[in-house]
């Protein structure tokens, strides 16, 4: 079995994977003769794990959800940094009209004058606006950016946790497949020899017709057994392929030629309940993830108050028009300003009071699903902790077996050839050999497959995940 050392060493190296001697899952149509070869390279779980955070369905949907709420993260971030914002304007129009006006008394002009409006206008302005008071939605929104970042890394540490188990478990049915094929062929040629010894003393008339009968019996009751083997070994190869992201060509048939490096194996692993228990709601990134949300529902509270509150921002720009004297466009009126503006809603027809009402509620919520969500936690880790120690007493009570198994048959075959005993007797322990063998390999199966449960129930072997706009976790 893989050690915990070993598979986190396994995700970090999906940093550098690109530098690492894997094979790409995507064979190009312009090397025909060579895309079944990276699916024959021989593959462990740690390139298994490092294959998978490159190319995993569920990792690439996690990358792209984590860059999605760091543009989340920047858009809240907006509101606390200053703006810089242009308008302009053209404008014709033919309907104009002029304006008379009376000469001003003790002037030589005795006569009225008139002014006519330009019938073309422009103007631009170029302003640097900066909120200095929102009611306090500025600071808030600091602290829910911090916290939509570290709510995004921790659903995507979930992610690669839950792909890593996937992986695991689906390595580890592979292993199994390929045991079980493996006895129910041992047993297969055990039968085969029975078949052959009691046909021999059949024709020899030591023993009966029935005996020969029992025998293909037997043979013919066991090959079902191998067929399913086999066909279950074919859907876990499937299914791992289907994990790492591989796109088979269709030259490769359905029993694909995955070749593992790795074993079914019992490497000693202690730790007990309350220690299990307290690293679990430590370290699992879904209950990380849930009390930030808890958190940001709170600053969604301030930030609803901030209505009863008014909005103060300060400007300054440069701006300019044409002149409204002069029907001459090049004859400009410009000059830097600056400001102060204040809004405030006295009544806003108690949206805001409305609005404080839903984000309470939906903290009260949060707070729910924090306490929920620890208490399912602490329940699969007692789950997967019982599971793991039944795993562990089955595979220490067949350490013996297989040995006094066959021990037994090589027993009842003496007893057979020296006339003392029957061919039930050699049957039944050929079934209990057998038997002994399948129930060794499954219990090594389900060792591992118990230890890699709890590993992801205590929340082992999670990696960091990467930060905007890189393409690999960071460590």
């Amino acid at each position: 079995m893989l050690s915990l050392g070993i598979v986190g060493a396994a995700l970090m190296a999906f940093a550098t994977s690109a530098h690492c001697a894997v094979p790409t899952p995507h064979p190009t149509s312009d090397a025909p003769t060579n895309t079944t070869a990276w699916i024959r390279q021989p593959l462990s779980l740690a390139d298994a794990l490092n294959i998978a955070l490159e190319h995993s369905s569920e990792i690439l949907r996690g990358k792209a959800d984590l860059e999605a709420a760091y543009g989340v993260v920047v858009q809240t971030r907006a509101i606390a940094l200053p703006k810089v914002q242009f308008a302009g304007s053209y404008k014709y129009d033919r309907a104009v009209e002029q304006f008379p006006f009376a000469a001003p008394p003790n002037t030589p002009i005795a006569s009225a004058f008139s002014f006519t409006v330009p019938d073309q206008q422009w103007a631009g302005n170029v302003r640097i606006v900066q909120s200095i008071y929102e009611g306090g939605r500025i600071t808030s929104s600091l602290r829910s950016a911090r916290l939509t970042r570290e709510q995004a890394l921790a659903q995507y540490q979930t992610v690669v946790a839950d792909t890593a188990l996937n992986v695991r478990l689906a390595y580890y049915d592979i292993l199994l497949g390929a045991q079980q094929i493996v006895v129910q062929e041992a047993s297969q040629a055990l039968l085969q020899k029975e078949l052959k010894d009691t046909s021999s003393r059949f024709e020899a008339g030591t023993v009966p017709r029935f005996n020969v009968l029992r025998a293909e019996v037997e043979l013919a009751n066991a090959r079902p057994r191998l067929i399913r083997a086999r066909n279950s070994y074919r859907i876990a190869k499937n299914n791992l392929a289907n994990l790492l992201g591989y796109h088979l060509p269709p030259v490769v048939l359905e029993d694909i030629p995955l070749k593992l490096t790795g074993a079914l194996d019992a490497e000693p692993y202690e730790i007990d309940l309350p220690s299990a228990v307290g690293q679990a709601l430590e370290r699992r990134s879904e209950l990380a993830a849930l009390r930030k949300a808890e958190e940001l529902s709170g600053e969604n509270v301030l930030s609803a108050k901030s209505g009863y509150k008014p909005s103060v921002e300060i400007f300054t720009g440069y701006g300019g028009r044409n002149s409204s004297f002069s029907t001459d466009l090049a004859r400009d009126v410009s000059g830097w300003n600056a400001g102060l503006q204040v809004n405030w809603n006295i009544f806003d027809g108690l949206q805001t009071q409305g609005r404080i009402r839903e984000a309470r509620a939906r903290h009260e919520r949060a707070r729910v699903d924090v306490d929920d969500a620890t208490r399912r936690i602490e329940l699969e880790v007692r789950t997967t902790y019982s599971n793991f120690i039944e795993a562990k007493e089955v595979l220490e009570s067949q350490k013996k077996v297989q040995e006094q198994a066959e021990e037994a048959l090589r027993l009842a075959t003496s007893r057979s050839a020296a006339g003392t005993g029957t061919q039930l007797d050699v049957l039944n322990a050929q079934t209990a050999l057998t038997e002994a063998r399948t129930t060794q390999v499954q219990a090594l199966h389900d060792y591992d497959t118990a230890r890699a449960r709890l590993d992801r129930a205590i929340g082992q072997s999670i990696v960091q995940a990467p930060q905007p706009g890189k393409t690999s976790p960071e460590h």
